[in-house]
């Protein structure tokens, strides 16, 4: 699997000053933490899973969460387990036979409902587990944490020789971590418990749906997550507790829940990057980004990714070029790394930038240079006067896909 694999070899060059790498279920959990991005979200009870992962027909899909939790009514639980491992044992059955290969699979991801469910769905699946890359353990918390990570570490001790490694993303979305009176105590309890099982934990994911349920809100689609105050305050502390660099977990955000309505305020999105990057063709591109505002979630990823969060949850195959396309790195930002890293043998404290326009510290910066690197590795890095829209122009079919929920 890697990102952008649908464009020809010409667009590559057009568009890449670096190609994304190439990754599996198999690539370290430094990588996979990163390749998570964009995750889609279906529900289990879906009959096209098989089909849709096969197929290819989502245009650059890499990772994928088959939901048995919320998205499943409580009285189609057991119909959407047995659903899903038919969906997955077809998946692998394809691989074994070599219908199909296994670099072509995306990232496959279950979000269960509890422990139990965990240990049940790992025992169901039997060997079909080898495509499941990991799971999403939803309301999690000190009291659940433990059983859900016992199971997984327990599955990965005993797993068949071969077999890749089973990652778990813990979902932060219950009262104790954003009400304020318990949420110091609650995320301190939860990092100390992450950190006995680290080598397992792909993600700490964010739930603003539910935290933003306990007081009754939801976003507009002019607005972002941080637009709220009362949940943007509480992913400003779980960055604070899980967000440092010496404590290497990757952050993932919230999911954007919008996919098409008519518009009410006026557009938020800036023409420039899109006028930029082909003129008439960028303004069009544009005015269907406005239509089916995707501009509310290109403004949220935006600022996820100024606070040091990668990855989103999303709900519409529409939105995943977009978010894809944000996370790869500019020629600026990856010249400003490279340099930072190449001129810190304390020789030189600060420089000007290549692209004569900002003062790059070393000192200050290394950290973010060495993230940047990181997510060059992945994304890949454009080429000079290019930017994300550079990945959407001529992709306007994307726009016509149909809803998965």
């Amino acid at each position: 699997m890697r990102y952008f694999n649908y464009l020809s070899s010409e667009e590559e060059k057009t568009l890449f000053y670096s190609k994304p790498v190439c990754f599996s279920n198999y690539s370290s959990k430094d990588i996979l933490s990163h390749a998570v991005g964009a995750a889609l979200y279906m529900p289990a009870t879906r009959q096209q899973i098989a089909e849709e992962i096969v197929s290819g027909r989502v245009k650059g899909l890499v990772s994928m969460v088959l939901d048995l939790e919320d998205a499943i009514g409580e009285k189609q639980v057991g119909l959407a387990e047995e659903s899903l491992y038919k969906q997955l044992y077809k998946v692998y059955s394809l691989l074994k036979s070599g219908s199909i290969d296994e670099d072509k699979l995306p990232l496959i991801f279950i979000r269960v409902r509890s422990p139990e469910q965990l240990d049940y769905m790992i025992k169901k699946l039997g060997e079909v587990i080898r495509i499941v890359t990991g799971f999403t353990l939803p309301k999690f918390s000190t009291e659940n944490g433990r059983r859900y990570l016992e199971t997984i570490s327990n599955y990965n001790e005993k797993k068949e020789t071969g077999f890749p490694t089973l990652y778990g993303m813990p979902i932060l979305e219950t009262s104790d971590v954003i009400y304020r009176e318990s949420r110091t105590i609650s995320l301190l309890g939860i990092k100390d418990l992450l950190e006995q099982y680290k080598e397992y934990v792909l993600n700490v994911r964010i739930g603003a749906t539910d935290f933003s349920s306990l007081f009754g809100l939801r976003r507009g689609p002019d607005m972002t997550i941080y637009d709220i105050g009362v949940i943007r305050d509480c992913i400003a502390d779980i960055i604070n507790v899980f967000g440092r660099v010496e404590d290497q977990f990757v952050i993932s955000g919230p999911v954007w829940e919008y996919f098409k309505s008519d518009r009410l305020l006026k557009p938020q999105l800036r023409e420039t990057p899109f006028e930029d990057s082909a003129g008439s063709a960028g303004r069009k591109l544009r005015h269907e980004f406005i239509n089916i505002y995707v501009d509310g979630l290109l403004r949220e990823v935006t600022l996820d990714k100024e606070n040091g969060i990668i990855g989103k949850t999303i709900i519409h195959p529409t939105h995943n070029l977009p978010v894809q396309s944000l996370y790869v790195v500019t020629h600026e930002e990856f010249l400003d790394a490279t340099n930072m890293i190449a001129n810190n043998n304390g020789s030189l404290g600060v420089f000007k930038s290549q692209y004569n326009n900002k003062m790059n510290e070393i000192k200050p910066h290394l950290n973010w240079a060495n993230r940047i690197l990181f997510r060059s590795q992945v994304y890949g890095v454009l080429h000079e006067h290019k930017n994300f829209t550079s990945l959407l122009i001529g992709q306007d079919e994307f726009v016509q896909e149909k809803a998965f929920v």
